[in-house]
């Protein structure tokens, strides 16, 4: 059955956020309200897909919902929807992440978290063979981190004022069509 979240009141008065979707994206930290923005980009720093999550949420409960928004238009045919490759950071270390990408056939660059890599050591022969790391490829990793940059440019994806998910993701989308329009126009200077 679908319907809509319940809510409930807390002890503040405040609506609480449900347990999967966190309503509206705001999650309360001792800065008060926070938004995460899980986001994908490409080489050229431009992003692709994107998420928003609560603000006290772990990061690897978003990366499912910025994979299946990956949607890269050819000239002929589908829309491209599987990246050839992922670099992601500690945080996206997970059994569940490594085997979707994995079941995709997408190869990984996610480096191993300290605690994993002990418990691992710690089961022995049991603890199975780590996952492959290439440290070059991982240092391109960095475009993400760019494209959050060039991102945070817009005042308004940087403060998150907008009291509604709906409105703030159109704000991240408007700010994205800008650098997308940007980085065309510097194509074709450098071309003229």
């Amino acid at each position: 059955m679908l319907g809509t979240p319940r809510r409930r009141i807390t002890r503040k008065g405040e609506a609480a956020r449900d347990e999967k979707g966190g309503r509206e994206a705001l999650g309360r930290s001792r800065g008060g309200l926070t938004t995460k923005l899980h986001l994908a980009a490409d080489r050229r720093c431009r992003p692709i897909a994107r998420h928003t999550t609560c603000g006290q949420r772990a990061d690897c409960t978003g990366f499912t919902q910025v994979m299946a928004a990956i949607r890269i238009p050819r000239r002929v045919g589908r829309p491209r929807t599987r990246p050839g490759h992922v670099l992601a950071d500690k945080a996206y270390s997970s059994k569940a992440i490594r085997s979707h990408l994995r079941r995709r056939g997408i190869k990984a660059t996610i480096p191993i978290k300290a605690d994993q890599a002990a418990n691992r050591r710690e089961k022995g022969s049991r603890g199975g063979r780590p996952p492959n790391f290439d440290r070059e490829r991982y240092k391109q990793r960095n475009t993400a981190e760019r494209a959050f940059n060039k991102l945070k440019q817009f005042r308004a994806v940087a403060t998150r004022y907008d009291k509604r998910d709906y409105m703030y993701q159109a704000t991240v989308d408007i700010a994205t069509m800008k650098i997308w329009l940007r980085d065309l126009t510097q194509d074709r200077r450098d071309t003229a």
